[in-house]
């Protein structure tokens, strides 16, 4: 199974598929991202385009990555990555249902305000680091009202365990008690987000 998360950039993608790697028994975690940098650091900048996702190959990477991990590894794989394209989304989910290969599609909802704080809290203040992410958003929130198929769960006031058990009861699976005390919690909240900043998320 493959659990994407999908939401604007801001919307707590990353932090809530770590949460639930940590808690759901074998599970990995793949970012598609990643194949976006691959791509940008290993070609000439003839070949860019300014999303990679508007590269074809960025989009046949990721589904036969995926479709590979989920014939040869038995846990489920959560993909936290924002997809507003219908057609780009077909391409990857569709090419994996005809694998025969279940796509959970969950989207993070929140409303402007609330990604806007959360933009400025993951960049330490400095919003100008996060110009993408800002200029992308009012296109993301309006892209995902006409999303078909998705599952969608509101995540405004709610902690990234807490969204990690609905994504979990959604799919049909069952995440053990969180028995980390808060200062745990705040621990690894922090590493994934120094890893992100590592990355050039």
């Amino acid at each position: 199974m493959i659990i994407w998360l999908n939401g604007a950039f801001g919307a707590g993608k990353t932090t809530v598929a770590a949460e639930l790697c940590r808690r759901l028994p074998g599970a990995f975690c793949y970012d598609p991202e990643n194949a976006g940098y691959f791509l940008r650091r290993n070609t000439p900048l003839c070949c860019h385009t300014p999303d990679f996702q508007d590269t074809l190959l960025w989009r046949q990477i990721n589904r036969q990555v995926l479709s590979m991990m989920c014939r040869q590894y038995p846990g489920p794989v959560v993909a936290p990555m924002t997809i507003v394209n219908r057609q780009y989304w077909e391409e990857i989910a569709g090419g994996l249902a005809e694998e025969g290969i279940q796509t959970e599609h969950i989207i993070l909802e929140a409303d402007r305000q609330t990604v806007i704080e959360r933009l400025k809290k993951r960049s330490l203040g400095m919003l100008r680091r996060e110009q993408f992410a800002l200029e992308a958003l009012d296109r993301c929130l309006a892209a995902f009202a006409q999303m078909p198929k998705a599952r969608k769960i509101q995540t405004k006031d709610k902690s990234p365990g807490q969204i990690a058990e609905e994504i979990a009861a959604l799919c049909g699976l069952e995440l053990p008690p969180d028995r980390r005390g808060g200062l745990r919690k705040g621990l690894d909240q922090a590493k994934t987000w120094l890893n992100r900043i590592r990355m050039g998320g």
